[in-house]
């Protein structure tokens, strides 16, 4: 009786969340797929009552084609869902974000992170962006480079000058002692009471050296934010426990 009654008031809440969206005048609304990890815009497509309702109801990233006149869930042929874990609407009621985790590529051509990977400022002339650049954070595209730099390491042989970070792919013991240094310095600027702009460039050092390390051992960056985010409901001290029980 309890579990049914949770349920009527959960779907009531449901009905009232739903009223209060602008939808247009033929009853649809954008709604934008966010990578919950990562902050990546993953996809926009529409969404009607019906697609919001199924998103809530089953976690699934689910929209509304306006090509077909009927609902879909993102996946459903490409077993790559969205796996929504909340949902936002903007300040005006008139666009929704699902806040998810992709289970693969979002994109139909095969991209990995998003469909947005056409960049305005590579269109224009003497544009020094890369063509099919994705759009990345700061941190995501400091990744992307490292990890380019990475293959060309393993593509080529015997590079008289190689760069920084190059050197350090290559020398474990060089990386180590650089992340340990660049960890002192930062503590440093606590201990010694420097201003924030010093912190703010120790804290770079620490993780341009830091992905670095990520990279050589296979590891992303969004690995680590899942880490993260699975640790939100957790106090410090018991997470540190159960890492110590397994």
């Amino acid at each position: 009786m309890v579990e049914r009654f949770d349920s009527m008031m959960g779907l009531m809440l449901v009905e009232k969340l739903l009223d209060t969206v602008k939808w247009d005048d033929k009853g649809l609304a954008v709604a934008i797929a966010q990578n919950v990890d990562t902050g990546a815009i993953l996809m926009q497509g529409f969404a009607n009552r019906e697609a919001l309702t199924t998103t809530i109801s089953t976690r699934k990233a689910t929209f509304y084609s306006r090509s077909r006149s009927s609902l879909w869930i993102k996946g459903e042929t490409s077993m790559n869902f969205i796996n929504v874990h909340d949902v936002y609407l903007d300040c005006d009621r008139d666009s929704i974000i699902y806040l998810g985790k992709p289970d693969g590529p979002t994109c139909h051509t095969g991209m990995e992170m998003t469909c947005y990977y056409t960049s305005l400022n590579a269109l224009l002339p003497d544009s020094k962006v890369e063509q099919n650049k994705l759009a990345m954070t700061t941190l995501y595209s400091l990744e992307s480079t490292i990890t380019q730099r990475k293959l060309e390491v393993a593509e080529t042989e015997n590079d008289e000058k190689p760069s920084w970070t190059k050197r350090l792919l290559l020398d474990n013991s060089l990386l180590c002692s650089k992340i340990r240094e660049e960890a002192d310095e930062l503590c440093r600027t606590l201990e010694e009471n420097e201003d924030k702009s010093g912190a703010a460039s120790e804290m770079a050092d620490v993780l341009y050296h830091a992905l670095v390390l990520l990279a050589v051992k296979d590891v992303k960056v969004e690995d680590v934010f899942q880490v993260l985010r699975q640790r939100f409901s957790k106090s410090g001290i018991e997470e540190k426990s159960s890492r110590k029980s397994t």
